[in-house]
């Protein structure tokens, strides 16, 4: 008989804090972006004392050039000035720099450019994000800040090795001609079958805990995915927000053959779905309604965060349940029972149906489990022998979505 699983509830793990403050003669702006529960608050505290400027400035040489932010997102979107800022602060932190020296006179917008860094740089894993900006005034105003650092340079420099010897073996595994779904969807099940949902997992806002301890939660998820994505030469970017029940989350935007899609691989992993109290058992599969959606699927549940001007994604050419004949955009009861027969005679599982909106699934809905289901477990009967066939399904409304799960013995 049918077992009807319980409704999602998803959880997310994410906050962006902003800062707001005027400025003074000094202006110190303590800002935090940890990623995760327990999320500090970020102040700014205004200070009006003067004091000792050195003589000469000690900026941050801007190593790093335009030609290596090319793809960058949120680089892409700041002024050339800000983007010099950028470029002075990413050097610093690469060299684990104590005081970094910066061509900004607001704390504030100093510290928004260090988030997007943030975001822009996966494989920075060993700054927690949090980070003290102070701003001084005058004919050449500047501002210092000072990163909390996690690791020391030895410590940074071993635990690179280490996700990179990690990522080494990962893209060893795909062609070298796949095309970018290919490789999208190769890194969307690799994540997902190596990492598992905790969040207890240590370095669980960094790619450090995909790529070492194998356990983590939204934001390596979506950070280890950039960072694969980026090796292959895909664009992958991160995106911050909330989901529907107001929980902070993380995923990412992609470009895939000439459209923009979001990816949420966290979202398809099913030890994720467990940590959410659901009963998974023989439902232990990969959910693909976020391996390269739209936005129509994605604002369903997910809200990006307010202040990042994003593209529009307006097709669902790439996504899975599209590229594998399991995506309807009309009902017809033949059609979905030749589906059906065609799983069955193959004796394979699942069998997905996944309905363009909400009102193409509520006119299959009553007929699929009414009818359709009923035909199709005769045909496995005859097929197989069977004096009794036992089927199990997930019905998912908000995700205008059916699975069936066929037994054959």
């Amino acid at each position: 008989m049918g077992q009807r699983r319980r409704r999602r509830r998803r959880r997310g793990c994410i906050h962006t804090v902003a800062v707001t403050g005027g400025l003074f003669c000094l202006v110190v702006a303590i800002l935090s972006i940890s990623y995760g529960l327990g999320l500090r608050t970020g102040v700014v505290e205004e200070l009006e004392k003067e004091l000792t400027k050195p003589k000469e400035i000690p900026f941050q040489e801007a190593v790093i050039t335009e030609d290596e932010l090319g793809q960058k997102f949120y680089y892409q979107k700041l002024s050339e000035e800000e983007r010099l800022v950028y470029r002075e602060i990413l050097d610093g932190i690469r060299g684990n720099v104590e005081e970094i020296y910066i061509h900004a006179s607001q704390a504030e917008r100093a510290n928004q450019i260090f988030q997007d860094i943030l975001k822009d740089q996966p494989d920075i894993f060993w700054c927690d994000g949090t980070i003290t900006a102070t701003t001084y005034d005058g004919e050449e105003p500047y501002t210092v800040l000072k990163p909390v650092y996690t690791y020391d340079a030895a410590a940074k420099e071993s635990m690179k090795a280490q996700i990179e010897a990690s990522a080494a073996d990962c893209l060893a595994g795909i062609d070298g001609a796949a095309s970018e779904y290919e490789k999208i969807l190769y890194i969307y099940e690799y994540i997902v079958n190596t990492v598992d949902y905790d969040l207890e997992a240590p370095d669980n806002q960094n790619i450090y805990s995909v790529f070492y301890h194998h356990r983590s939660v939204c934001a390596g998820y979506s950070k280890a995915a950039q960072y694969l994505l980026e090796r292959l030469g895909v664009f992958c970017t991160y995106v911050t927000g909330t989901t529907s029940g107001g929980q902070n989350h993380a995923w990412n935007l992609v470009m895939c053959e000439g459209d923009y899609y979001y990816v949420d691989v966290t979202w398809g992993d099913p030890v994720f779905q467990a940590s959410e109290g659901e009963e998974v058992n023989q439902f232990e599969n990969i959910s693909y309604d976020y391996m390269c959606c739209d936005d129509a699927q994605l604002l369903r549940n997910h809200t990006p965060d307010p202040g990042v001007d994003l593209p529009e994604c307006t097709t669902m050419n790439r996504n899975y349940y599209v590229m594998n004949n399991m995506y309807y955009n009309s009902y017809d009861s033949g059609m979905v029972l030749q589906r059906m027969n065609d799983v069955i005679a193959a004796r394979e599982n699942p069998v997905v149906l996944k309905f363009a909106d909400n009102a193409l699934y509520s006119q299959a809905h009553d007929d699929v489990f009414q009818n359709v289901v009923k035909s199709a477990a005769q045909s496995l009967a005859d097929q197989y022998g069977l004096m009794e066939v036992r089927y199990q399904y997930m019905d998912e409304p908000e995700s205008n979505k059916i699975t069936i799960y066929w037994q054959y013995e």
